[in-house]
């Protein structure tokens, strides 16, 4: 007999039964279900169960936060509702039955980018890493950095751009690969694609900005350019995705006797010509005019409001999922001019959410059952990860999450009118200061200030009136 056979039971019972159930799958701390009528799921009943830490709806699955015990739980559930388990990725085609055009477009973009955080993230810390030791003058009275006093750390500020330029200058490969992953063709035709996109021969992008002359293929009748696309994230996106369809029709009508020749000859050379004539230049000239925009409106007069909207709306944008957008735009920021100011209000957008957990554990320091759920959420969500905060707390009970996004919004208006910049995507919350330019640490931590006090002093004042304390 299994743990949680009751539990089970009782959730199997509240979710609709055994029929509602198109499939079903766990993470590390949730259930996530595809029901086919979500109306059928008691929301209130379910989040009555003791190990419940509370529901949500996300990219069209229903899921159910457990914790650290929602392996052990999914496997008395399975058993108990007679259904077979499926992975995470079949969980999600079958829940993007449920899902508009553009979400489908948005968890596709993200199911993307997902494999790549982990490396983005790294090489944000090592950036920033480079620049505390490289550039802040610590030392001699504010005249030299560390690497100019110590061979020790100026051979490690060289060795670690080895893996900073490995991530990001050939960020393509990582995309191109992601999308072969994604829609089930040749991954290695996809790194190869992207390899084209960055090699030595090709005149880098950064030198092709500054005014560059590229050399060119001279086919006699017509000449193209031989630029790299270094960091760019919408031709390697456009690439893959040609890669990925003409693959898919080769195999349609290639002989299965000799597809492994045809296929691959038939998708990559058509792509990668395709890729350096039409969509490397189109996907820059977009990717281009996508940053310009943006840092535009980050950098204009109106800049605070833009700031004030964009931090008000972050914390709403990761209950639908289409918070995954914004890194495109940080990588293409990153690529265009040195550095993303749109990363730094993410950071403090997760600091605000968690900081009005912060104050909920305050409001319920003596309910052991409440602090269960809302301390690891508040610890998750100041090293980045808001969903626990979001979903377990602060949506429960409405006024934290409104405090939260007000403690945001105010923080990334002093962000942007101070013009903090980032180096790079890197661990959101209170670790993101280490991605931050030296030059903006000072006001970027203001703003983490702000962004930990007004949630928190919001929270308990509304708190203490709604939940008559």
């Amino acid at each position: 007999m299994g743990k949680y056979i009751k539990e089970s039971k009782e959730l199997l019972n509240h979710i609709g039964g055994k029929e509602n159930i198109s499939a079903v799958s766990h993470c590390a701390t949730r259930m996530r279900f595809v029901l086919n009528d979500q109306s059928l799921a008691s929301k209130e009943e379910i989040e009555k169960l003791k190990i419940v830490k509370g529901t949500f709806t996300q990219a069209g699955q229903f899921q159910v936060i457990v914790g650290n015990e929602v392996a052990e739980f999914y496997n008395d559930f399975i058993e108990v509702a007679g259904v077979d388990g499926v992975s995470k990725d079949v969980a999600k085609d079958a829940a993007k039955t449920n899902m508009s055009l553009l979400q489908r477009i948005m968890a596709n973009l993200a199911e993307i980018f997902s494999p790549l955080i982990p490396a983005i993230i790294v090489g944000g810390l090592i950036l920033g890493f480079r620049n505390i030791i490289g550039d802040i003058k610590f030392f001699e009275d504010g005249t030299k950095s560390l690497i100019e006093i110590s061979q020790f750390w100026a051979g490690t500020h060289s060795f670690l751009w080895l893996i900073g330029e490995a991530i990001f200058h050939f960020l393509p490969v990582g995309i191109t690969w992601s999308i072969t992953k994604k829609m089930g063709t040749t991954q290695i035709l996809g790194i190869v694609l992207g390899l084209t996109l960055v090699s030595p021969q090709l005149l880098n992008a950064y030198a092709v900005s500054s005014g560059q002359v590229p050399p060119v293929w001279d086919f006699g009748f017509a000449q193209v350019q031989m630029i790299g696309y270094q960091a760019q994230v919408i031709p390697a996106i456009l690439a893959g995705f040609v890669l990925v369809y003409l693959e898919r029709l080769a195999r349609k009508i290639s002989p299965a006797s000799i597809s492994m020749i045809i296929v691959p000859f038939c998708a990559l050379i058509p792509t990668v010509l395709i890729a350096h004539i039409v969509l490397g230049p189109v996907g820059w000239a977009i990717g281009s005019w996508i940053s310009t925009v943006v840092y535009a409106g980050l950098t204009s007069s109106f800049g605070w409001l833009f700031a004030g909207i964009f931090g008000f709306g972050y914390a709403p944008l990761v209950i639908t999922g289409l918070h995954h957008m914004t890194n495109a735009i940080d990588l293409q920021l990153m690529a265009e001019v040195g550095g993303t100011s749109l990363w730094p209000m993410i950071a403090l957008s997760n600091i605000a959410q968690g900081s009005a957990v912060l104050a909920m554990i305050y409001l319920h320091r003596k309910n052991e059952e409440e602090k269960q759920v809302s301390i690891p959420a508040c610890i998750s969500a100041y090293l980045g990860v808001t969903e626990p905060a979001l979903f377990g707390i602060n949506l429960k009970y409405g006024f934290p999450f409104i405090a939260g996004m007000i403690g945001s919004s105010v923080a990334g208006i002093i962000s942007v009118s101070s013009n903090v910049m980032a180096n790079s995507i890197g661990i959101g919350g209170i670790p993101g200061i280490l991605s931050i330019q030296p030059k903006s640490m000072g006001m970027f931590a203001v703003a983490m200030v702000v962004a930990i006090i007004v949630p928190f002093v919001l929270t308990i004042v509304i708190g203490k009136k709604k939940l008559k304390l």
